[in-house]
């Protein structure tokens, strides 16, 4: 990852709106620091809690002969009359374990000498099973929620993919979210995420229609099973950091405590890194496909700020800095003078009637007052 001294951090001098993060100073935490804190705080809670199995792929072979010539075909349940010995407990090794995670079990059923099925499960623990994302639970199933979700879960096998994200958003983050404001910048960093997801997701789907088509290898496109899980806070943070080359591009970073270099040529360094792994389906390849749609993204919304006000419009007025939202105000505030300027109206028409009638003497203290205040906005 990188480090950034402090006296670099480009929000004291940022272009554009030059707003300053709001930090301890402001009495408040910066978005920054609240997502240092979730990312953190999930991590250590699930960490906690009683892990269990969860069954992330089912296929079922339909091919006669040897296990060269079988093709899987991925079901959501066992076809019927399935139900012969099962054998539980085969491990299954892969050269290439998506994110760090095996599966740790493979069931097998062998229906018939020509018919079996097997079941891949991993290990999760609670809050990552819920929130974790995949193409079988983002896409297939529409569990929409786990676009943002999986945004503050990291790998439980250590703790550097989570202490990289950290270092990473504690560095560039106020940068950009003194550019953006807080909202926009939190609207920024999810999008960036979701982004990073979809591209995951896409690549993901070529491989299999790929795959469904004879292809055993196209350069760029992912072949994991649509259960391999997706996890982190790197495409954020890799949105993050090609904004901050934008704003900053010239700032000095120190990669890996020795390599002195510019911002702009460290975040397009990792871009190409992302590139070169998902075309070579290196190690992986999944992860950096994420960090390469959160990086465009970041890219794209840094100059296009404009695109993430209407982010939470969806929440009505809990962002006001919406288009939506002022719009919708000017709107109100329009149709509710309107309705008061009738209403003031037909009062004074009221009142002068009242006048021509019984003379001036007959009006009510109020009376007197709403005529008086009429006159004076009408000079």
């Amino acid at each position: 990852m990188t480090t950034m001294g402090i006296a670099d951090r480009g929000y004291m001098h940022a272009g554009g709106s030059r707003r300053r993060s709001l930090g301890p100073s402001s009495g408040r935490w910066s978005i920054t620091t609240w997502i240092i804190v979730l990312c953190c705080g999930v991590w250590f809670v699930d960490g906690f809690l009683p892990s269990s199995l969860v069954r992330t792929d089912l296929q079922w072979n339909t091919a006669a002969g040897s296990a060269a010539a079988q093709t899987w075909v991925v079901v959501d349940s066992w076809p019927t009359g399935a139900n012969g010995q099962v054998v539980k407990g085969v491990p299954r090794s892969f050269d290439d374990p998506p994110q760090g995670r095996r599966p740790e079990f493979l069931v097998l059923v062998p229906a018939d000498p020509q018919q079996s099925g097997q079941a891949v499960y991993r290990r999760f623990h609670p809050i990552e099973r819920w929130l974790h994302f995949s193409t079988m639970e983002g896409f297939l199933r529409l569990e929409w929620w786990r676009l943002l979700g999986f945004q503050f879960l990291h790998s439980h096998a250590g703790i550097t993919h989570l202490l990289f994200n950290c270092i990473g958003l504690f560095f560039f983050g106020p940068l950009v979210e003194a550019y953006l404001g807080r909202k926009r910048f939190l609207a920024f960093y999810l999008l960036c995420g979701m982004f990073g997801a979809l591209a995951f997701t896409t690549l993901n789907i070529g491989g299999i229609v790929a795959e469904a088509w004879g292809f055993d290898r196209v350069p760029g496109l992912l072949f994991n099973d649509p259960g391999t899980p997706l996890v982190g806070a790197s495409a954020g943070v890799f949105g993050v950091i090609l904004a901050g080359a934008f704003l900053q591009p010239n700032a000095r970073v120190v990669v890996w405590f020795f390599f002195p270099m510019r911002l702009k040529t460290m975040a397009y360094g990792l871009v190409a890194l992302a590139i070169f792994t998902i075309l070579r389906d290196g190690p992986n390849a999944g992860g950096e496909a994420g960090h390469l749609g959160g990086a465009l993204a970041g890219a794209y919304f840094i100059r296009r700020p404009h695109h993430l006000h209407g982010f939470f419009d969806f929440l009505g007025k809990v962002d006001p800095t919406s288009e939506r939202f002022r719009f919708r105000a000017a709107k109100a505030k329009a149709k509710i003078a309107s309705k008061r300027g009738r209403a003031n109206d037909e009062e004074i028409d009221r009142i002068l009637e009242k006048i021509s009638q019984q003379g001036l003497h007959s009006l009510t203290p109020k009376e007197k007052e709403i005529l008086n205040r009429a006159s004076k906005d009408r000079q």
